[in-house]
């Protein structure tokens, strides 16, 4: 099977676009939150983590299979 290099770069920035603007609105708007559930209900952030864990990858494979659709390339 051959590597599409070009390919496999853009779906890599692509990637780590996404990645990095979950992270951002993450720490921007739960930021507060997480700390007082990390101080005062270790349960309620373990739980409340593995959620926001789940939903990104979730989120991450949506938005990254449309975003491969629509582009004009063709995988070999």
């Amino acid at each position: 099977m051959k590597v599409n290099w070009k390919i496999f770069a853009c779906e890599m920035v692509i990637y780590a676009v996404l990645v990095f603007t979950y992270f951002w609105f993450v720490l921007h708007y739960f930021a507060g939150s997480l700390e007082d559930m990390f101080h005062h209900n270790r349960m309620k952030f373990a739980v409340t983590c593995l959620l926001l864990m789940i939903g990104q990858a979730v989120g991450l494979e949506i938005i990254s299979s449309l975003l491969f659709k629509l582009l004009p390339w063709k995988k070999k």
